[in-house]
C-alpha cells in the first residue's frame, strides 16, 4: 500500500451501514499518483458500494477519505468531478437523445474548467471535446446519436466523457462487462495508453484476464473488507482468494 504522503487517494477505515448490514467494514486504501489498481470480489463484496462513497454518491458512515491530501467526505459528487474526480458506471450511461460529441459537450459542463453550461462552452473547450473523441476511436461516429451505437462505443464515450473533466483520478465500475473477447482486447489497449498517459486509474473488474492485463496492483475484497491487496500475479497463489473467491475444491464459485 502506498505511503499517505504519496497517495492520490486515502482511504483510513472507510465503512458504510445500511441499517446492521456492514456493507463496507474499516477499510483502509491508498493508491499512489499514476498508479493503476483493480479491484475484484465476489458479488456483494461492497465494491461497488465502496466507490459510491469514495465518489460522493453515497454518505459515510465512519472513516476518512483524502484525495491529493485533502479531506472529501460529505463533497458533491459534481463538485469532486470538477476537482478532477471522475467515474463511470456498470451501465452504459449516456444521454440517448443527443450524439456522442453532444454527450461529451454536456460532460464538459461538470469538468475542471466548466465554463458553466455546455451551450456557452468555449471554441477551445469544443476542440477539446473532439480531440478527445478522436483519441478514444469514437471519431467516426461522433454525429451518431448515443441510442444506435453498440455496447463497446458506449463504454468508450462513458471514459471520453470523463476525460473531459481533465481528471487526475479516474475510477471505472466493470469496465468491460458486457464486452466479447476482441471487444475486451481492443478495450485493453485504450486503457494501456491511459496508464501510459500517467493518469491514476482504480477500477472494479469481473473478467481476470483485463485485471491482469492492466493492474499494477490487485485489491480483492470481501464480505465488505480487503483480503488481498498485492501483485495481480499473486492471486492464484493466495488461499484466501483461491477460497473464497476463485472457489476451492468442491466449493464451486464464490457467487
Amino acid at each position: 500500500m502506498s505511503e499517505p504522503d504519496q497517495a492520490a487517494l486515502e482511504c483510513r477505515g472507510v465503512t458504510k451501514r445500511f441499517g446492521a448490514l456492514v456493507a463496507v467494514d474499516a477499510v483502509d486504501f491508498a493508491v499512489a499518483k499514476g498508479e493503476t489498481v483493480g479491484i475484484g470480489g465476489p458479488n456483494g463484496a461492497g465494491k461497488t458500494t465502496f466507490f459510491d462513497l469514495i465518489s460522493g454518491l453515497t454518505p459515510v458512515s465512519d472513516g476518512t477519505i483524502h484525495y491529493l491530501g485533502q479531506p472529501i467526505v460529505g463533497t458533491a459528487p459534481h463538485k469532486l468531478c470538477q476537482r478532477g474526480l471522475a467515474r463511470t458506471f456498470q451501465l452504459n450511461s449516456g444521454f440517448d437523445g443527443l450524439t456522442v460529441y453532444e454527450n461529451v459537450l454536456a460532460a464538459q459542463s461538470f469538468g475542471r474548467r466548466s465554463a458553466g453550461g455546455w451551450v456557452m462552452t468555449p471554441r477551445a473547450d469544443r476542440d477539446a471535446a473532439r480531440a478527445i473523441i478522436a483519441d478514444i476511436g469514437l471519431e467516426d461516429i461522433a454525429d451518431y446519436m448515443v441510442a444506435g451505437v453498440p455496447t463497446l462505443a458506449r463504454k468508450k464515450l462513458m471514459v471520453a466523457t470523463a476525460l473531459v473533466s481533465e481528471p487526475e483520478i479516474l475510477l471505472m465500475d466493470e469496465p468491460v462487462g458486457g464486452l466479447t473477447p476482441p471487444e475486451i482486447e481492443e478495450f485493453i489497449a485504450l486503457v494501456l495508453r491511459l496508464k501510459g498517459q500517467g493518469l491514476t486509474l482504480i477500477f472494479i473488474e469481473h473478467v481476470m484476464h483485463f485485471l491482469m492485463a492492466v493492474a499494477d496492483r490487485a485489491v480483492m475484497m470481501h464480505q465488505g473488507q480487503i483480503i488481498y491487496d498485492g501483485t495481480p500475479k499473486g492471486l492464484s497463489a493466495d488461499k484466501t482468494v483461491t477460497e473464497v473467491y476463485l472457489g476451492s475444491a468442491g466449493t464451486g464459485g464464490a457467487g
